[in-house]
């Protein structure tokens, strides 16, 4: 297969001294081409879609903190803080364990009192059931929602809010070769090295911890890691742009006889990953290091701002895709819309978005190529079959009425409003020409602003996949 002509593909693999799930330590190599081995094909264990967890905590695989230290021949990687949960047999005498319901936000690890014997149970017990079966009421009421465009609004939350704080955990960044991890350093923000200036947004550890946040809203509101019919024994998985790793990671616990492999510009992902992931830095729009017709399923998410050439991506992707497979984006379009049409373009957050788009769009990328069915159609055109695109609504803010919808919209706003800044600060001074001080004088009313939920402003998440003709 042919090798990108301006730099190798950086492959970081984790080391294989141990068969545990969770790995102690990491091996890092930058290679020429390289190809992860097929593993036997066994049904896998636990549900073919991921479903709603009931902590919205990241995956123990990836929520540990690490530090570490690089050396010119070696590379120590220390584990500050990882814990895997332990599980836990009540018995008569010890309290009884109560995992919550779906979706609950409540630790799944709190205790409900001494267990009780059949004869003594009383209405508590059927108090939970009825608890269990509203949640899922709410679950399924989101979804649908969501996706028919009719989010009820909650009247007594329409005013402004003050919202909350966050913290200022770090996450670790994987150790690779010196070359690949210079990083370089605009308007007090960190950015990727490799093919430097392809991606205009840092990848600096406020930002993994965003990236991880937009993970966790997409997998409440849509209760799965992936919508493609991709069946239950898939071999070879691709992650585009696959940024902290975080749905790679999710997605090999999931298919534990699967190959997962996440490409990114930056080498940001964790230490701590199932055996059967591996992360790999380089351009996904070059020439890929993979034979023909090698994945099963090839994945994309919150790409739509990086990508220059959508026609050019897929007909890559169909040609490394066996005949049967699959590939599946899902993208939000960034431009917020009023369900009550109150929003004018005046609109702080309106002219936000506005400038977003222009300056990209000056640096040669297409941030609203998904609207109006426009990456479902270059799909076709590119020769698959049985494509299907989705939309769910996303709401900005807590005007929703569905519990799960107000959740995801106060995670929506959140990320959004901790973004604010890295994602402007790259199109606002490299696409329009204006200096920081401007970008950040700017953002003082667009912060206020999202916080008026009057508007009931939401973004559309298109979920668009298609097949590769089985003939191909």
């Amino acid at each position: 297969m042919e090798r990108s002509p301006d730099g190798a593909g950086a492959s970081v693999v984790p080391g294989s001294e141990t068969r545990s799930k969770k790995r102690s330590r990491v091996e890092t190599d930058v290679t020429d081409a390289s190809a992860p081995a097929s593993l036997p094909a066994t049904k896998p264990s636990g549900d073919i879609v991921g479903s709603r967890s009931a902590s919205l905590e990241p995956r123990a695989s990836v929520a540990g903190g690490s530090s570490v230290s690089v050396n010119a021949s070696t590379s120590s990687v220390s584990n500050a803080e990882n814990a895997l949960s332990e599980s836990y047999t009540p018995s008569e005498s010890q309290p009884s364990l109560s995992m919550g319901p779906p979706g609950s936000l409540s630790p799944p690890y709190m205790f409900s009192g001494p267990s009780r014997t059949p004869e003594s149970s009383t209405g508590p017990a059927d108090e939970e059931e009825d608890g269990t079966d509203q949640d899922a009421l709410e679950e399924q009421a989101a979804v649908a929602q969501a996706e028919e465009g009719s989010i009820i609004v909650d009247s007594d939350d329409l005013g402004t809010d003050d919202g909350y704080g966050t913290d200022s955990n770090t996450t670790a960044s994987t150790s690779l070769a010196e070359s690949v991890r210079d990083y370089i350093y605009e308007n007090g923000r960190r950015y990727h090295r490799f093919r430097e200036g392809r991606y205009n947004f840092p990848n600096d550890d406020v930002e993994q911890q965003r990236e991880d946040m937009k993970h966790s809203m997409v997998k409440l509101l849509c209760g799965q890691l992936y919508f493609a019919p991709i069946g239950e024994q898939p071999h070879e998985i691709l992650d585009i742009g696959t940024g902290t790793g975080i749905w790679a990671i999710e997605m090999g616990d999931l298919f534990p006889n699967a190959n997962i492999l996440g490409v990114d510009l930056s080498p940001i992902q964790p230490e701590w990953v199932p055996p059967n992931v591996r992360f790999m830095v380089d351009d996904i729009e070059s020439p890929w290091l993979h034979p023909r017709n090698y994945f099963d399923y090839v994945h994309s998410r919150h790409t739509v701002m990086a990508i220059k050439d959508w026609p050019k991506l897929m007909r890559r992707a169909l040609e490394h895709l066996r005949p049967g497979g699959w590939f599946e984006m899902q993208e939000v379009y960034h431009y917020p819309i009023s369900a009550n049409k109150t929003m004018a373009p005046e609109h702080p957050v309106a002219q936000y978005w506005s400038l977003i788009n222009e300056g990209l769009s000056n640096l040669g990328i297409s941030f609203h190529a998904v609207a109006n069915g426009r990456l479902a159609d270059m799909m076709r055109d590119c020769g698959f079959v049985n494509v299907t695109e989705r939309v769910l609504h996303i709401p900005i803010g807590t005007w929703p009425k569905n519990k799960v919808l107000k959740t995801v919209g106060l995670y929506w706003r959140t990320i959004l409003i901790d973004g604010i800044q890295a994602i402007a600060l790259g199109p606002l001074t490299r696409g329009c020409g204006w200096t920081r001080e401007q970008v950040e004088l700017f953002l003082v009313d667009v912060r206020k602003a999202y916080f008026d939920n009057s508007v009931l402003a939401y973004m559309p998440l298109h979920i668009i996949y298609g097949q590769k003709p089985v003939g191909y």
